[in-house]
């Protein structure tokens, strides 16, 4: 094997952002192991960089699954370069319709699986000196959507958290960094599960959920496309050092420049009239 062929792990990696971030690695000669409930397609390479992708069945909720793969990733190539955790899930609904069980679904995989993802990475990246850890949070972690607040709770969540873990690892020559994508064309609107009380006509919210949630989805199906986000990922694991956080597109940017100085009591009315 090339010693000079990187490799990274990619979770969430069977559609949308994931997907895109694995093919684009696969043609800059990455050894790609995309990771997903599933397992994904066939193996998958290109001839002319030498790269690849190999899929792998893996559910980063579960240790046992998460260890299996990291170890068959070191018999194989005896080292691990990144890891980019991108699988995550939605749940749409008002707060007070949003049952434990719902509310511990949505967290699992955007948080707590996303940490355990890390964790696993954490040890193999300390024995070699170096490694690299990327994970898509969202704009939604700096801006709190309604409808969507636990969503935007377990993604502010994972931002706050990879800053903290920024901090413990840089003496182990680990770098971190934070992908806050805005409205994206993927599969992950189709996929957006709603609170069961929320889907009544009795529920207080529901007409103003509906409408909410219309917006969100008529806003993501016009976003960025997959691949562009990708891009901008892929640039940074790429780099020799990764920049701390990485907003894609030029509008979100400005979004978050101008949450540093609006006051709170505007954001949130603002919020409220487009939500």
């Amino acid at each position: 094997m090339n010693t000079q062929t990187q490799v990274v792990l990619v979770t969430g990696a069977s559609s949308g952002i994931g997907l895109e971030v694995a093919r684009q690695l696969m043609e800059k000669g990455v050894c790609v192991y995309a990771g997903s409930r599933r397992g994904g397609e066939p193996l998958k390479s290109d001839h002319g960089s030498k790269g690849e992708i190999i899929p792998v069945k893996m559910d980063i909720n579960k240790t046992e699954d998460l260890q299996a793969v990291l170890t068959r990733i070191i018999q194989e190539k005896q080292k691990l370069d990144a890891v980019i955790c991108n699988a995550g899930n939605g749940v749409a609904g008002a707060v007070e319709d949003t049952s434990e069980e719902e509310l511990r679904y949505q967290m699992e995989t955007n948080f707590f699986g996303t940490v355990k993802t890390v964790q696993a990475c954490l040890p193999v990246f300390r024995k070699q000196g170096y490694g690299k850890i990327m994970v898509t949070s969202s704009i939604a972690s700096l801006v709190p959507i309604p409808y969507q607040a636990f969503y935007s709770a377990g993604k502010s969540a994972i931002y706050i958290f990879l800053q903290a873990l920024a901090m413990e690892v840089k003496p182990f020559g680990i770098q971190c960094c934070n992908v806050l994508p805005g409205d994206t064309k993927t599969g992950f609107t189709s996929a957006r599960r709603f609170t069961e009380k929320s889907q009544s006509a009795e529920s207080p919210y529901a007409r103003r959920l509906k409408k909410s949630v219309s917006k969100m989805e008529k806003d993501e199906q016009n976003g960025m496309s997959a691949s562009f986000v990708a891009r901008k990922m892929v640039r940074q694991i790429m780099r020799r050092h990764m920049k701390p956080v990485v907003v894609p597109g030029l509008l979100y940017k400005l979004i978050c420049f101008v949450l540093r100085i609006v006051p709170n009591r505007l954001k949130l009315f603002i919020l409220r009239i487009m939500y």
